[in-house]
């Protein structure tokens, strides 16, 4: 639950925060600088959360990685792993895994964003949609959709429950398995446990339909939210097929601007450092990337749902491709930039990932004997999918003993922090600016943040030296007695400079 908080004062300016952001994935708050007058000065997210993964996997055995790395997350450790194992995959040479393996991985991947996909809108983004923003607190969650929609939370529970199945059957636990070794997979599939997942499938299909049919009557109900809400203008970037297809598993990468226009296309992904960068700033544990050509002001990128539609020509299924035309057509020729558009284009993805499941599963090329490949060794991988959340990269050196020296991260959050941040200055100085603060109107900021779907836990990687803030509140009032700030390049600041040394860029 979020709370409001008045944790530090100056003069002219008062700290609010929203900590911690409630119904999403791992931890975070955000902090708004609003004066006597009630204006916001400044909105901003912080991840609060620090996880070395890229640090503390150096010198470990390049095949203990994936499954090492899926522990960033119990939501996507799938992603994670695969995307660790194609990095893998080209440490060993296998540059080409036998069909079998791409299939079953694929099917795999399929069933991670299935299940990530439900657990977000069902179970944390649904209330609002379901419920006003100002709906009271107590009743603005999933116990108040099981209350009012039993069978829309019941249908979340079994979506999520069979992308389960899915996984475990394909890496052997349902978090956290081991179905990927380098250069393919460990296993194939049986004719009964292909048989078992066949099962519903028709009826699952059925249920992301009518998902989609209720997300567009919200957007009927309320146009200006999806018009104006959180809404900002940005570049895109996913991976695509060859053909331009929506492609989650293994593709180029393509970014648009604002416009529509492409930046750059079919770009292979093992190339990425030379579009992009990443910025570190002090007052947050998260990476700011940016499109290299056009510098961190005006470089900056969503990616994800809304960025895969945006960007993809088709979607290779029919009834996902059906809905996906009816959504681009909001954009009158240009990119849906709507933040709200997000669950939107995500439960379109949801309906992707029924239908190609079905379709894998009925590939003979699952039950096939050749499970792995080899080559010859070199010393850098790359690895690049299209997690639930966005273009996920996992990029590692070793050295002659096959020992990681080397590791860098950039998931889907990351790629969307500076945006994050974009749509909720938005919607304080659209929404918030000039009122008294009430914890529905803050809840606004918090429905911005949802509609990404940001996995914070994942994110939290940095460079350089970790910033540091420090408070001693007085236990009776929760007045802020002093403060200590430690930016990123090490600097010390006390109580008189703390309040404006901890918001500088």
């Amino acid at each position: 639950m979020s709370t409001l908080e008045t944790a530090a004062q100056s003069d002219y300016l008062c700290r609010i925060a929203i900590d911690p952001l409630s119904r999403v994935e791992g931890h975070g708050k955000v902090t708004l600088l609003v004066d006597r007058e009630h204006h916001i000065r400044q909105a901003r997210l912080h991840i609060v959360e620090f996880r070395g993964f890229e640090k503390f996997i150096q010198g470990r055995p390049y095949w203990e990685v994936p499954v090492v790395v899926q522990r960033l997350c119990g939501i996507c450790p799938v992603s994670h792993n695969l995307a660790a194992s194609k990095a893998v995959d080209q440490l060993v040479g296998a540059h080409n895994i036998p069909p079998t393996a791409e299939k079953i991985r694929r099917l795999m991947h399929y069933g991670q964003i299935l299940q990530s996909h439900a657990v977000h809108f069902f179970h944390l983004a649904s209330p609002d949609f379901l419920f006003s923003f100002d709906d009271p607190i107590a009743h603005r969650h999933i116990g108040g959709v099981m209350a009012d929609f039993p069978d829309i939370a019941r249908q979340g529970v079994r979506l999520r429950k069979y992308g389960q199945e899915v996984i475990q059957v394909t890496t052997g636990k349902r978090v956290h398995g081991t179905g990927n070794v380098p250069g393919g997979v460990n296993k194939a599939l049986t004719l009964r446990e292909r048989n078992a997942l066949l099962i519903d499938l028709d009826l699952m299909t059925q249920w992301a339909r009518n998902i989609l049919k209720l997300i567009k009557q919200a957007y009927a109900l309320n146009p200006g939210y999806f018009t104006y809400f959180a809404t900002i203008r940005s570049h895109y970037l996913s991976l695509v097929r060859a053909d331009g297809a929506l492609e989650l598993y293994h593709g180029g990468l393509r970014a648009r601007n604002a416009q529509g226009e492409i930046l750059f296309d079919h770009l292979d992904d093992r190339r990425y450092a030379q579009v992009l960068r990443e910025q570190v700033k002090p007052w947050s544990y998260m990476k700011f990337p940016f499109i290299n050509s056009l510098g961190p002001e005006q470089g900056w990128y969503r990616v994800g749902p809304l960025a895969r539609i945006n960007n993809c020509d088709f979607i290779a299924t029919p009834l996902a491709e059906e809905e996906r035309q009816e959504f681009v057509a909001l954009g009158q020729g240009q990119p849906v930039h709507a933040t709200l558009a997000y669950h939107w284009a995500r439960m379109i993805e949801l309906l992707h990932a029924i239908e190609a499941i079905k379709g894998l599963l009925l590939d003979a090329d699952l039950f096939g004997d050749e499970l792995t490949a080899r080559g010859e060794m070199v010393r850098e991988g790359i690895g690049v999918i299209e997690a639930p959340r966005g273009t996920l990269f996992h990029h590692y050196r070793i050295n002659e003993d096959g020992l990681i020296e080397k590791a860098n991260l950039i998931v889907s959050t990351t790629h969307n922090n500076q945006a994050m941040n974009e749509s909720i200055r938005q919607v304080a100085e659209r929404y918030l600016d000039g009122k008294e603060l009430t914890e529905p109107l803050l809840n606004q900021i918090e429905v911005a943040v949802r509609a990404y779907d940001p996995c914070l836990s994942c994110a939290t990687h940095a460079l350089g030296q970790m910033p540091l803030y420090v408070e001693r509140v007085d236990q009776e009032s929760g007045a802020v007695l002093d403060c200590l700030v430690r930016n990123a390049d090490g600097e010390l600041s006390g109580a008189s400079e703390c309040l404006i040394q901890y918001h500088k860029d």
